[in-house]
């Protein structure tokens, strides 16, 4: 049995035993206080006793090391529940489908985290598959994360989140992040009532992660799978994996511009386009003629693009800005190229690079951009 395995096993009997005894307390009303819950909050809230685990490494490190009950992790974390896999159970056709409360979510974590050391707060604002979001969904986890950072009570927050968009969201909440206090966003590969499931351990990673005060001043992050990753460069990068996303920027702390004043991203349009061999021009054309403000192409190699398509694209970036990404994984995007579509043409068009940051993450910042009246060039960078 792997490591991993044996310690969620461990822990779910852990899980089991503290639920067993709080369904004793409950029933003994001398011996448990009065629920915390406020019937008159338009959102649910519900503040939880946890455990603490050791804090996370802030670039990519294991957690695995900090395993135990009762470890250390200090103060108030305000978890924002919004579905995803992680809070998703089987239905009757076998669909996994998001059902679970946040305060179902953290149940796991009892017998964690020393409760008379933290307290986690859990708020249902969502019950979301993350690939069906829109903007207006996004602006509504912005606002959640911003309100809940602005309490004075309060060292940090965790979204869960599912995993298909994870790090869009992530990118979008760093950047309207005018705060030096940790936001982490986890989520799971596993349903809740799968056998073996991997959101409990994710979620203790969140936790320790936006508790760790070298994390203040850090931005968003991404726990998962016993690492912690920045939102900057950040990318889901297996579809089956446990171990499902990746970082862009290797050991490097990527720059993270000044924060933005939140406004509304629902109205803004930004179109992904994607660059392949022979790709025709109409692509841009027609996508604006539908109203996009803004065009990310994903491009080819280090950012090169066809003939045809970078015509279109030069002709575009005098209209509304336009910026260049890849289809690669890993690695910048660096205008080095000559000839029509390369990337030193496209540049000195005034088609922009996006730096580390892949196609979902440069739209995001582009929206962004957009909405707060921005220089896009602003918002990337590690483009420079």
């Amino acid at each position: 049995m792997h490591t991993s395995t044996m310690r969620r096993s461990a822990r779910a009997g852990l899980a089991l035993v503290a639920s067993a005894c709080l369904l004793a307390s409950c029933q003994n009303p001398d011996s448990h206080p009065e629920e915390q819950t406020s019937a008159a909050a338009p959102e649910s809230s519900a503040p939880h006793s946890a455990t603490s685990a050791a804090p996370a490494e802030t670039t990519e490190a294991s957690a695995a090391e900090n395993e135990g009950p009762h470890a250390t992790a200090e103060g108030h974390v305000v978890v924002l529940s919004t579905g995803g896999t992680i809070a998703s159970t089987h239905d009757k056709t076998g669909a996994v489908v998001p059902t679970v409360t946040g305060s179902k979510l953290v149940e796991p974590l009892s017998g964690t985290f020393d409760k008379d050391k933290l307290t986690l707060e859990v708020k249902d604002i969502a019950k979301l598959d993350s690939s069906a979001m829109t903007l207006d969904d996004t602006d509504t986890i912005i606002e959640a994360v911003n309100k809940e950072l602005q309490r004075d009570d309060v060292d940090g927050v965790v979204v869960t989140h599912g995993t298909d968009s994870m790090e869009e969201t992530a990118i979008a909440v760093d950047t309207f992040q005018d705060s030096d206090k940790p936001v982490a966003l986890t989520g799971a590969m596993h349903p809740f009532d799968d056998p073996d499931p991997d959101g409990p351990d994710n979620l203790a990673l969140a936790v320790k992660t936006v508790t760790d005060p070298s994390n203040k001043g850090r931005g968003t992050f991404i726990a998962f799978a016993d690492h912690v990753i920045p939102a900057r460069g950040a990318f889901k990068s297996d579809t089956t994996k446990a171990d499902g996303f990746a970082n862009n920027n290797g050991k490097k702390q990527p720059k993270r511009p000044k924060a933005l004043k939140h406004q509304p991203l629902g109205n803004t349009r930004v179109d992904i386009i994607a660059a392949y061999p022979g790709a025709p021009a109409d692509l841009i054309q027609r996508s604006l003629d539908s109203g996009a403000e803004g065009i990310v192409i994903e491009g080819m190699g280090a950012g090169n693009i066809g003939d045809e398509l970078a015509q279109a694209a030069k002709a575009a970036a005098k209209k509304v800005p336009v910026v260049l990404t890849t289809r690669v994984d890993h690695g910048p995007v660096e205008g080095i190229y000559g000839g029509a579509g390369g990337g030193a043409t496209l540049a000195d068009a005034g088609v922009i690079s996006s730096g580390t940051l892949r196609a979902p993450q440069a739209r995001m910042l582009l929206a962004a951009a957009i909405s707060t009246d921005t220089d896009p060039a602003e918002l990337f960078p590690d483009a420079d």
